[in-house]
């Protein structure tokens, strides 16, 4: 292959990388080295569940499209065997899935990672996983939005049932 349509396709490959991680939101970097490919391969199928992906890039390659995409703060993460975690949708998904996969295996590490566009430390990721998930979220809000029209329910059953005993006597 001439050298230059394998320049191309590096470029190419460098410009889709750095708009996966300006869209992205939330971008985990981890070290893989030591997985089985059964365990790769499970943690691909989680995260593939949850809108999410796991990419293994070569760490030049990397670099160029975390310069390109203005997040040079990953640069730093970017050294030994490097893959990267990253959802367009969901910013806790990667983080939580990652994070509960290192648990069990030793062999996975967070090295860093992106949040809403700002670079975020190994600790801020698993800060991250933490939080309830999208779905979670939600139902958390439903339940502080209906607490109100809750409370005012039961107030008026209450009152209901005050003039219902008054008339009865």
């Amino acid at each position: 292959m001439p050298k230059d349509v394998v320049i191309a396709k590096k470029q190419d490959e460098v410009t889709q990388i750095a708009e996966e991680i300006r869209t992205a939101a939330t971008v985990v970097v981890v070290d893989y080295l030591g997985l089985t490919v059964s365990e790769v391969t499970d943690l691909r199928k989680q995260l593939r569940d949850n809108n999410a992906q796991m990419k293994v890039v070569k760490n030049t390659i990397l670099r160029r499209a975390a310069a390109e995409a203005e997040a040079e703060g990953l640069l730093e993460s970017f050294v030994g065997p490097t893959a990267i975690v990253f959802s367009t949708e969901d910013a806790v998904a990667p983080a939580k899935i990652v994070s509960k996969f290192a648990e069990k295996a030793d062999e996975l590490t967070i090295k860093g990672g992106m949040i809403e566009g700002k670079v975020a430390t190994v600790d801020q990721v698993n800060e991250l996983a933490k939080l309830p998930d999208r779905d979670g979220l939600l139902s958390m809000l439903l339940s502080v939005l209906q607490a109100p029209v809750r409370n005012v329910a039961y107030a008026v059953k209450a009152v209901a049932e005050k003039d219902e005993t008054d008339d009865v006597a």
